[in-house]
């Protein structure tokens, strides 16, 4: 467990960068920090590894004083993630995540050989191990700085704002790699971001920072979305809080109806036969096509272009109530599609239903019996 304990950093010229600051921060965990500009994420970030000194208070390792350790020792016990990734330009993918290894005296085979197991974890092919950064897209960049932060194996991680420079789509995919690893790892990682979505999603725990480096609430993401603290805090979630609250809250109790489901070559019996004011095609092998009314249908000439879009389906169970409602909502039917992981579609479900599905969740939730989504669930969820 890393302990924060009444920190503080001041500047020379009197400006408070952390004020007072105390967390608990758990093992095998993810603790994201949060906040506005100038509220002192970074700052505490760079106490930990003391790269930034505290001016008063104490930082702990499972109970070891970290100011009473040697600086250099510190640093390579713990991986460090940049925004940029911080490559070094001159040196091979290869070379770049075998750096910290090397350093502590690893040899130069065994340290090629971890940096290699690496790329396979992160999912960087094999086949960029001898190209040099600017080769790589900044999706990939990233993943080699965080390669190379788990190079020598350390126990703690500490990340600042490391997906910021990247576009939403590699965001989101490095965040799933970040969860994926994560739970194979179980690595004590402490995640600097001002992306409240980025927050809820890869937090097993939220520090919510006001401007000053004050604490304004330290909670599970539920938790901070059920029950903020003050107005400070609701106004930094956002207004559609509501709606991210969502993401914990499972999708698999949702009704799903196969009555307005038919296939591509359906008979004249079975496109008649549902009482839908939409049906939904399906391939030959169940996978959806998309959405027209019965009558616009005819037996043995259907024509999958000529079908509505059926929108993006989500999984029931593995994603949340969050993506069926989304589902829903860009169905221009209404209905959203539920899928299997072979993307074959499982069964419908309305607007409504999903909405009664909420309001139920809501209520079990107050009487705490609602079933959460996890954190590696909510690499699922779609945004």
């Amino acid at each position: 467990m890393i302990r924060i304990d009444s920190v503080t950093k001041r500047y020379p010229d009197g400006t408070v960068a952390v004020d007072r600051l105390s967390l608990e921060i758990p093992d095998r965990s993810i603790t994201v920090l949060v906040g506005p500009s100038g509220c002192g994420k970074t700052t505490t970030l760079r106490m930990i590894n003391r790269m930034i000194e505290p001016t008063e208070g104490t930082i702990s390792l499972n109970g070891a004083d970290l100011q009473q350790q040697p600086v250099t020792t510190l640093r390579r016990s713990m991986g460090y993630v940049i925004q940029n990734a911080g490559l070094f330009q001159h040196r091979t993918i290869l070379d770049n995540i075998a750096t910290v290894p090397r350093m502590i005296g690893w040899g130069r085979r065994k340290s090629r050989e971890r940096a290699a197991e690496l790329m396979e974890r992160v999912g960087l092919d094999a086949s960029l191990a001898k190209r040099y950064p600017y080769q790589l897209s900044g999706g990939q960049q990233q993943r080699v700085g965080v390669a190379r932060a788990l190079a020598a194996d350390p126990p703690v991680l500490l990340m600042d704002e490391p997906f910021s420079a990247v576009d939403p789509v590699v965001r989101k995919g490095l965040q799933d790699e970040l969860l994926r690893i994560q739970d194979e790892l179980g690595k004590t990682i402490v995640f600097v971001t001002h992306d409240i979505d980025e927050a809820i999603k890869l937090g097993s725990t939220v520090a919510v920072m006001r401007t000053g480096g004050r604490l304004a609430q330290f909670a599970p993401p539920a938790e901070l979305l059920s029950n903020p603290v003050d107005d400070f805090v609701e106004d930094f979630l956002g207004a559609d809080r509501g709606i991210r609250r969502l993401s914990f809250f499972a999708s698999e109790g949702l009704e799903l109806t196969t009555d307005p489901v038919v296939r591509v070559d359906a008979t004249a019996e079975q496109l008649a036969a549902p009482d839908a004011p939409y049906l939904l095609v399906t391939d030959a092998e169940g996978r959806p096509l998309g959405w027209a009314e019965p009558g616009d249908l005819t037996a043995g000439d259907i024509v999958a272009e000529g079908l509505l879009p059926y929108g993006r389906p989500f999984v029931p169970g593995a994603d949340s109530l969050r993506a069926a409602l989304d589902c829903a909502v860009l169905s221009p039917t209404g209905w959203a599609v539920a899928v299997d992981a072979g993307g074959r579609v499982t069964g419908v479900v309305s607007q409504q239903a999903v909405g009664e599905a909420i309001r139920a969740a809501h209520s079990a939730a107050d009487t705490g019996d609602a079933r959460a989504v996890g954190p590696a669930d909510i690499a699922k969820v779609a945004p």
